[in-house]
Formats: C-alpha cells, sequence, structure tokens
C-alpha cells in the first residue's frame, strides 16, 4: 500500500489556534454588520455536521451532484484522461470522491483542508478504499496559493472541488480563490467544479433551515467554537438561526440572530449586539450557466463541458487552465 504522508501549512500560534481564525472573527465581529468568512464553519465537529447535513431530505446538492457523477464517469475520464494527481480543495466525500477516482484512473490524491483531524479521517478512509492510489493530505488554507508535496510536481493535475463551495465565496473571493487553484495547479491542469443552480425559494430555504435543525446547529457550531478556541463567552443560547433568499444576489443567506440585546469578549476584545441584529455567517450563491461560465473566465478557467441531474437543480462543469489572452 502506497505510504501517505501529511503536510500542515496552517499558521498556529503558541496556543496552536489558527491565526487567521483569530484574525477573520475579530474583524468580522467589529464590522457594522457583523460577519465571518464561511469556511471557518468547518472544524472537525463543523465537518461531521456538514457530512450529516448532505443526507438530510431537505438537502438536494449532494443528491443531485452525486447522481451527475455516477451518470457521467465515462464523460469524465474521456475530457480528463488517466494519470492525474488529483487535487481536491476540501476534505474528501465519503460519496461523491470515490466516484471521481474510480472513473478517471488518477495517479494520486491529494486532499487540501484547514480541520486538519477530520482531513486526515478522510485521507485515511480513502486510501483504504484506494489502496494503489498514493494519497498526500495537505492541512492549508487553499483560499491562498498552495506548495503541493514534491510527489505529484512533475504530474498533470485535476483540481476537484465538489458541493458548490465556489457559492460560498462573494464574486471578488470566488475569482480570487479560482486564481489560486489556477496557480496552486498550474498551466494546462483541469477543474471540476459543482455548482448548485438558481431554483424556487421555498427549496432553498429548506435545504439551509432543515425540519430537524441540523443546519442551525452547524450555524451555531461557530460560536461553540470561537467561545472553546478564542476564549470567548458569546451566550449561545441568545442566538438563533436564519435562512433568508437574497434575490438580488441570487444567494441564500446564513445568519444567527440575536433574541436579546447581548455583550461579550472574544479573545480579551469587548463586542455588543442589540436584539434583532445579525452574524451573517454563510452565503451560498445559486448559478445559471452564463453566470457561472463567466466565474470560471474571471478566474483564469476556460470552460470545456457542463452536465445537469435530471432535475436540472445542479451542474457540475469542466475547464482547464488555459495560456491567458490579452486579446480576441
Amino acid at each position: 500500500m502506497p505510504q501517505e504522508h501529511g503536510l500542515a501549512l496552517v499558521e498556529r500560534d503558541e496556543d496552536g489556534i489558527d491565526t487567521a481564525f483569530r484574525a477573520d472573527v475579530l474583524e468580522g465581529l467589529s464590522q457594522t454588520q457583523k460577519a465571518i468568512p464561511a469556511r471557518w464553519l468547518y472544524d472537525d465537529a463543523g465537518s461531521q455536521l456538514f457530512e450529516d447535513i448532505t443526507q438530510l431530505p431537505e438537502y438536494y446538492p449532494t443528491r443531485a451532484e452525486t447522481e451527475i457523477l455516477n451518470a457521467h464517469g465515462p464523460d469524465f475520464a474521456k475530457l480528463i484522461g488517466p494519470g492525474r494527481a488529483v487535487v481536491e480543495f476540501g476534505s474528501g466525500s465519503s460519496i461523491k470522491t470515490p466516484l471521481l477516482l474510480k472513473a478517471i484512473d488518477p495517479a494520486a490524491y491529494v486532499p487540501l483542508d484547514i480541520s486538519g483531524d477530520f482531513l486526515r479521517a478522510s485521507a485515511r478512509d480513502l486510501g483504504a478504499k484506494f489502496p494503489d492510489v498514493p494519497v498526500y493530505p495537505v492541512e492549508a488554507d487553499f483560499m491562498r496559493r498552495v506548495e503541493l508535496p514534491q510527489a505529484v510536481e512533475g504530474q498533470p493535475k485535476l483540481g476537484f472541488f465538489p458541493g458548490s463551495t465556489i457559492g460560498n465565496m462573494i464574486a471578488p473571493s470566488a475569482v480570487d480563490l479560482l486564481r489560486a487553484m489556477r496557480a496552486t495547479l498550474g498551466e494546462g491542469a483541469k477543474l471540476l467544479i459543482g455548482m448548485d443552480l438558481i431554483k424556487k425559494k421555498d427549496t432553498l430555504i429548506a435545504a439551509y433551515d432543515d425540519a430537524s435543525g441540523v443546519t442551525a446547529r452547524f450555524n451555531l457550531n461557530l460560536v461553540q467554537r470561537i467561545n472553546r478556541q478564542l476564549k470567548g463567552d458569546i451566550p449561545v443560547d441568545a442566538l438563533r438561526h436564519e435562512a433568508r433568499w437574497n434575490d438580488e444576489q441570487a444567494r441564500i443567506e446564513m445568519h444567527l440572530v440575536t433574541t436579546r440585546d447581548i455583550s461579550f469578549l472574544v479573545a480579551g476584545q469587548s463586542f455588543r449586539m442589540a436584539s434583532g441584529e445579525s452574524l451573517h455567517t454563510e452565503n451560498s450563491h445559486k448559478f445559471s450557466r452564463r453566470t457561472s461560465y463567466m466565474l470560471l473566465l474571471a478566474g483564469g478557467w476556460e470552460p470545456q463541458a457542463r452536465w445537469l441531474d435530471s432535475e436540472e437543480r445542479f451542474s457540475v462543469l469542466v475547464a482547464e487552465a488555459k495560456p491567458p489572452r490579452s486579446a480576441p
């Protein structure tokens, strides 16, 4: 069985706290509309809760994307070709990643994630399922260019970014991420990416505010993480989960709304929130064919193919990092 390696590229302080996490939280809590980047929802507990969300009846994206991955393996193999190192931006799903690896005959698998324990557990699971594929987990913030393991340096790359995670970012951040992916993977690389589609408001709201409350626990886990890791005392019982559809921005927003006036400390700094004020924790943008293509092109990726599920709820696209052109 090939040896599994692990690299840690996350900067931590003397207490083991991710310094970028602390900086983002303190900056976000200081804003008029308090907001924290969605990537910090995914500590080990948050990552496991999200896996639970993907199994909920209301949460259609996982089923829709899995249907596409199941149905179009031969198409992926033809467009992508064998022998690529698959670099997954985010720890591998126990459902989606094996479908891709089975379809394309990869040379190696490199999962990138900021949640180290969850990353390594996912890598072990994938390594056991694919004993002939070398697995090289890298603990890193993939919002920036990442130095990949030397073992895959000379191999052609395939980026894998499922789940419409790109929709969690506002347009400038999404473009920055796509450019960072291009820098990480190199010219000539391919990208297989999932993007959720615009649909009825009721369907969207239900997917992000399920009846059993798993998504609410996922959202509130961010505050629990802040309290635990940044010596905070935010009263969790004074916050409630809320999902909103923002039609102008074509996105679902997740908020934590205060049910009373609160004051609290985080990392030694004082903050206040009035009753009814919200902490904005996640966006989930929805796309059309044109907006998805435009986003990829802005990030340096040329779309090559696009597939939808049978109910046309979700899209999976392949794009290529071709040499940049300054004119038609």
